[in-house]
């Protein structure tokens, strides 16, 4: 329930901090400060054999860089509970680019979900396209930004499953971690150069929440749900995010949720019990995880 709250509500926390900083930017300042901590934690295994280098280095700029940053531009065109949602895809993606990576068929009842989910994202996108501001307006440009960052991430979290397992999650998770935060600097110092900035109280909590309770404190909880408890009982945080992230928004942003919305909740999430359902591809990736975790 703690985790569920805590990445529920890393959506709403991004709008905040995007109302004031360019999404560039504050997915390196969200990272300048979870790089220090993760580096910190694993003071005392960050040694890596060279061939394991530059694999981490590409999932760095693939998941922290190029996912983070999509993430944030999708956050920015969309309303908050949309966003929710559509985050709430990542697991999908998990399981079907698992299979192929596994070379495990895909079975029927996946496309399914996998279809189901995309109705309910069209559906999402057209109950929460006029929003009643800039800020709780969706565009289709955020939803194809919030796409793309589902897609990476899952990604991201595949190939960091498997590299943990050889290497160690602390060690994996600190150097892909600021491999990420070196490709997107430039970055942001370009953004930075042509956009307006400013560092606000509640930019600020947006940052160190981010950094700490999402970024940093949120994945050693995962992993110690994957190590504690059976998989099924962990992966019901993925249905209770939307729940938390969606509630919250409203409450912050006073995001409309209409019939058309709810319709789409529904597709998203009964696709991701489609997809998800004792699927040989996710134990697969969990198992992996959970080995190392223990070790």
């Amino acid at each position: 329930m703690l985790l569920a709250v805590v990445w529920g509500l890393s959506i709403p926390i991004t709008k905040i901090g995007l109302e004031t900083i360019p999404p560039i930017t504050l997915t390196a300042l969200r990272f300048l400060i979870a790089v220090p901590l993760f580096l910190l934690l694993a003071a005392k295994r960050l040694w890596l054999p060279k061939e394991a280098i530059t694999g981490i280095v590409v999932l760095g700029v693939a998941g922290i860089a190029v996912g983070n940053v999509t993430q944030a531009y999708g956050v920015q065109g969309m309303s908050a509970s949309a966003g929710t949602i559509i985050s709430a895809t990542i697991p999908i993606f998990v399981v079907i680019l698992a299979a192929i990576r596994f070379n495990q068929p895909v079975a029927g009842r996946q496309w399914a979900g996998l279809l189901a989910a995309f109705a309910g994202i069209g559906l999402v996108a057209a109950g929460s396209g006029q929003g009643i501001n800039d800020i709780t307006q969706t565009t289709a440009g955020g939803v194809a930004w919030a796409l793309v960052s589902s897609v990476v991430i899952a990604f991201y979290f595949i190939r960091s499953a498997e590299l943990a397992a050889k290497y160690g999650t602390l060690p994996v998770a600190a150097w892909n971690a600021l491999a990420g935060l070196v490709a997107i600097l430039p970055l942001s110092a370009l953004e930075i150069a042509h956009a307006p900035m400013q560092i606000t109280a509640e930019a600020v909590g947006s940052i160190l929440y981010l950094a700490a309770m999402v970024t940093v404190s949120g994945l050693f909880l995962w992993l110690y749900l994957l190590r504690t408890l059976p998989a099924r009982v962990a992966a019901s945080v993925q249905y209770l995010q939307p729940v938390f992230g969606i509630a919250a928004s409203a409450a912050l942003f006073g995001d409309r949720l209409g019939v058309l919305f709810g319709a789409g909740v529904i597709l998203i999430l009964g696709g991701l019990a489609l997809v998800a359902a004792n699927n040989p591809a996710r134990a697969s990736v969990r198992r992996n995880v959970g080995d190392e975790t223990r070790r």
